[in-house]
């Protein structure tokens, strides 16, 4: 039997590991992540902000300009972290880049009595991703709106959107819980209270409606919603693994905001040595043949050590 998470009893997260998992991630030093890479997961370190935000933006550029009539192309992209979005539309107007063959899938939304969060909602991701970069792209520039997938409460047109155009990369963060999108660690229930469920059980999820964990409400509350936590819904609609697969590339950005140094280093340790554990739900992507994890150079620190505050 696994032990019990130390922060959330009835589900399963990062804190039933075995110890020596934990204890070997808290060892690696910054230097030490790079030679984690492998074939197949690839570890960039990024020196400036402008820097870490602009090579966010251009994946976007990157994966539309493959985008042709008979064969539209696309990016799935996150809300966590934003500052890319206004680079991406800034880069479309410059290089006027047509984008009526491309797509745009959002990873994720919130979910509010029921239904997938409206765009007034003021978490909402959907309103988000056009206010900071869809609606600053020039008219006669934009996608078509039909090529805009956000996802729904009833998921059958977003999951079905993924058959109409090839998605060259899927961004996304890394949450405190240590998921992409919404995919976080499940309950600790029947049949899988002693042990959490099997990464191939995990890995045919599809995108659905979830519970978050504690540590998800927390932590937006904490990143987007001033600490309000009573503002912060308790579900959420996400992307699922079927989907993320699905994509020739799995990018990354880590820019310490949204997981703490320890983390970053957690999931580089698992998806390099290829430790796939649904309580980590990031380390599934050890079984992705394309994944690149990007960092922010001060998001890391250097070492993990006991630092009163």
């Amino acid at each position: 039997m696994r032990p019990v998470s130390k922060v959330a009893p009835g589900w399963w997260d990062y804190t039933t590991l075995d110890r020596e998992i934990l204890d070997d991630a808290a060892r690696l030093t910054a230097a030490d992540l790079p030679g984690l890479s492998r074939p197949g997961f690839t570890i960039r370190l990024y020196d400036t902000v402008e820097d870490f935000y602009l090579a966010e933006a251009l994946e976007y550029i990157t994966a539309w300009r493959q985008a042709t009539p008979d064969r539209p192309a696309g990016i799935c992209g996150p809300i966590g972290p934003t500052e890319q979005l206004p680079l991406v539309a800034r880069l479309v107007n410059e290089l006027e880049l047509d984008l009526r063959y491309c797509h745009f899938w959002g990873m994720d939304e919130w979910v509010v009595d029921g239904k997938e969060a409206p765009v007034d909602f003021p978490l909402s991701f959907a309103r988000a991703d056009m206010e900071l970069c869809f609606n600053r792209i020039r008219p006669e520039l934009r996608m078509p709106p039909e090529n805009i997938h956000f996802p729904a409460a009833d998921p059958t047109a977003y999951i079905a959107s993924w058959e109409t155009a090839r998605c060259v990369v899927m961004q996304g963060g890394q949450g405190e819980v240590k998921h992409w999108a919404f995919n976080d660690p499940p309950r600790r229930e029947p049949p899988y209270t002693d042990f959490p469920p099997p990464p191939e059980v995990y890995r045919r999820l599809t995108t659905r409606v979830v519970d978050l964990h504690p540590m998800t409400i927390i932590q937006n509350a904490r990143t987007s919603g001033g600490g309000v936590v009573q503002n912060v819904p308790s579900q959420a609609i996400s992307v699922g693994p079927v989907e993320t697969w699905k994509a020739e590339k799995v990018s990354i950005w880590h820019a310490g905001m949204h997981d703490n140094p320890f983390g970053m280093r957690l999931t580089t340790l698992m998806i390099a040595r290829r430790l796939a554990d649904t309580s980590v739900p990031m380390s599934l992507l050890a079984d992705h043949p394309n994944v690149q994890f990007n960092f922010l150079r001060a998001g890391l620190g250097t070492t993990i050590s006991a630092d009163m505050h």
